[in-house]
């Protein structure tokens, strides 16, 4: 006798789901305010299916940003030799990972960031929370977050620059070169005291 009633969801499918809302969620409420149990409503599944697919939280958010590396490794590994070389060892990695076939899903992530908002809240919250705040942790001098934020912003120019705008001699340089140039900037962010009103550094406005 043919079997009636609902057809069980498809597992890829199902996950497909759990991922859209867990996407929505995310960009609207954070990661903090955002629950299992919101997003396996909004998936129209039960929570212990996220557990299943993703197994916790930290997780789901992972995969729902679709991040190229795992910073909870990445950063450690960067940051093990000391802060001095830092900020040469920052732009060393990122160059290998924009050359590198995961640099192709990390320019898709910065084009949906730019394009749209809801991916901008994001990535925003996911580089914020798992980048940011790691690099931040391990920072001695004054205003780490900024600090971060400020390489961050070096970074993100670079890969717009270099691969999405792709502008010369940049676009072609080798990344030895970049690196060369770009290191000893990102290395100013991370240890150099801040700017004050009486330090010579510090750009009048007029």
């Amino acid at each position: 006798m043919p079997r009636t009633g609902r057809r069980p969801a498809e597992p890829g499918r199902t996950r497909d789901a759990i991922l859209a809302s867990a996407r929505r969620h995310f960009a609207e409420a954070g990661f903090e305010k955002t629950t299992l149990r919101d997003i396996a409503a909004g998936a129209g599944v039960d929570a212990k299916l996220i557990l299943h697919y993703f197994g916790s939280k930290d997780g789901m958010f992972r995969a729902a940003v679709a991040f190229p590396f795992d910073p909870a490794e990445t950063v450690p590994r960067l940051l093990e030799p000391g802060l001095d070389g830092l900020g040469a060892r920052l732009v060393a990695f990122f160059l290998g990972t924009l050359d590198s076939p995961s640099g192709t899903a990390l320019l898709a992530l910065i084009r949906s960031a730019a394009a749209s908002e809801p991916a901008a809240a994001l990535v925003r919250e996911y580089v914020s929370r798992e980048i940011l705040a790691r690099l931040a942790a391990a920072l001695h001098g004054d205003q780490p977050e900024l600090r971060g934020s400020l390489v961050a912003s070096q970074l993100v120019g670079l890969a717009v620059v270099r691969c999405v705008l792709r502008v010369e001699p940049l676009a072609s340089a080798p990344p030895e070169a970049v690196g060369a140039w770009l290191g000893p900037t990102l290395q100013r962010y991370l240890t150099q005291p801040a700017a004050t009103a009486g330090d010579p550094l510090r750009p009048t406005l007029i």
